[in-house]
């Protein structure tokens, strides 16, 4: 007990002293490797020596990414009783498998994702599943919708492989996640199943492309992969006549998420989500705007059949509770930690509203950094956030723009009073902001634009370019 007090203790010193600290990392790889690289010891250290010294290595090289000040990926913060739930899980050690090896966890899940089901406004018949992250959201309905499309063509794809099945096609935008790549690696589907369809100047599919790139790939089993909330834009593809597109070419639709889909929490931002309902996947992440710890990924089926034939498989020495829903027929993994306890504690500390409310605060936060950063003399917007998402960048005076963006992202990096990113759209270098975290502040921005003022202010004047 003494030692999880001292590690407690540790922790809450981290937390209270998070507002002060750099947000980029200040210790050097180098740094690091001196502290932390050890032989292997031959025998134990003292528990609370091992504590003390982890924390003391570390230092420096932890990034602010669950600070107010961290505005360079769609990382959200973790709420306190998310937080506090998650140490919890950690200190009774379910194996969440199953719902024999872990009841409790199995209800919670049960519970939580018809809360979560309700809050994004998605299909209250559709399953469900924990994961690690929206990576592993999306191959896990990508499995399901693997499994359906060659269902219906009369291939059985968990006992005979892909190989010499009907070949899919996977219909998406220039601008969808690299993640969607790794995820049909995995599934052996292949990178080169991918049909690009063309985006409007904010990187929305166009619907008449959609229509051309599936009277193409005909008849053979295809999948339609929309966005809610584009990486870079925050944008969100046109749900409603996507899905009507694709149901009558017999394609499954699925939804990438990763953000975007906890705009439905919101009255202002929900009709950014009409007809998303009507896809058959839905991918998002807790870790983002519900503000849990990693990891948090959260998938959603509408074919439950299909979800579950993909995945499940019994052994003889785990029978499961028949009257509750089991875990492990619905996810990748068989031993995990209890994901849905923090994600219940978030839910119920929050509630519907207090979620709407970060969501529409963080929207906020994000256009006023985006038109703040826009107005200071050397800075041009690229793209207004339509959610919490916003693009700038940086001229520079000898017109080499991409350069003198990437030197001011450096720059206020290392200043360290907040941490944005770099990132290519349509050819030109700009730094992405997003806001995600329950945290962020109005003082938060405030100190924000004043630090990227100063770093601007140091560098020679140039004009905006028309």
């Amino acid at each position: 007990m003494t030692l999880l007090a001292r590690t407690a203790a540790h922790a809450a010193r981290y937390i209270e002293t998070l507002s002060d600290r750099p947000v980029a990392a200040t210790a050097s790889i180098a740094d690091l490797r001196r502290r932390l690289v050890r032989p292997l010891p031959e025998a134990g250290l003292d528990d609370d020596a091992v504590i003390d010294e982890l924390v003391r290595d570390v230092e420096g090289g932890l990034m602010g990414s669950t600070g107010g000040r961290f505005f360079g990926w769609v990382i959200g913060g973790t709420l306190p009783a998310a937080l506090a739930a998650d140490w919890l899980t950690s200190a009774w050690d379910q194996n969440a498998a199953s719902n024999l090896t872990a009841p409790a966890e199995a209800v919670v899940e049960e519970v939580t994702g018809a809360w979560l089901k309700e809050l994004l406004g998605l299909p209250a018949a559709a399953s469900f599943g924990f994961v690690t992250g929206c990576q592993m959201a999306h191959v896990t309905a990508l499995a399901a919708a693997r499994h359906k499309l060659l269902r219906d063509r009369g291939w059985d794809v968990e006992a005979a492989g892909v190989g010499g099945a009907p070949r899919l096609r996977i219909l998406a935008t220039q601008s969808r996640h690299e993640s969607m790549l790794r995820a049909l690696c995995l599934l052996g589907i292949g990178t080169e199943a991918v049909v690009t369809v063309p985006a409007d100047a904010v990187g929305r599919m166009r619907m008449d492309g959609l229509a051309e790139a599936l009277q193409s790939v005909g008849d053979q089993p295809t999948i339609v992969w929309l966005q809610a909330g584009d990486l870079n834009t925050g944008s969100f593809d046109a749900f409603e006549p996507a899905c009507a597109l694709a149901r009558a070419a017999r394609a499954w639709v699925h939804v990438d998420g990763a953000f975007g889909l906890w705009a439905a929490t919101s009255d202002r931002y929900r009709h950014l989500l009409d007809g998303v309902e009507g896809a058959d996947s839905w991918a998002t992440d807790g870790h983002k705007w519900l503000n849990v710890p990693f990891d948090s990924g959260l998938v959603f089926v509408a074919h439950p059949a299909a979800h579950r034939a993909a995945f499940v498989q019994d052994v003889s020495y785990s029978v499961p509770h028949a009257e509750l829903r089991n875990q492990k027929d619905f996810n990748p993994e068989w031993s995990r930690r209890g994901r849905g306890f923090p994600a219940y504690a978030a839910i119920r500390s929050q509630g519907r509203a207090g979620i709407a409310a970060l969501v529409e605060r963080c929207c906020a936060h994000a256009r006023r950094l985006v038109q703040g950063i826009g107005r200071l003399p050397g800075a041009e917007i690229i793209a207004e956030p339509v959610i919490n998402q916003g693009l700038v960048r940086f001229l520079g005076a000898d017109g080499n723009h991409d350069r003198a963006t990437d030197e001011v992202i450096a720059c206020i990096q290392a200043e360290g009073v907040a941490w944005f990113g770099g990132a290519t759209w349509n050819g030109r270098r700009v730094m992405r902001i997003s806001v995600c975290n329950w945290l962020t502040s109005e003082q938060d921005i405030d100190r924000t634009l004043k630090s990227v003022a100063e770093v601007l202010a140091e560098r020679a004047p140039v004009r905006r370019t028309a």
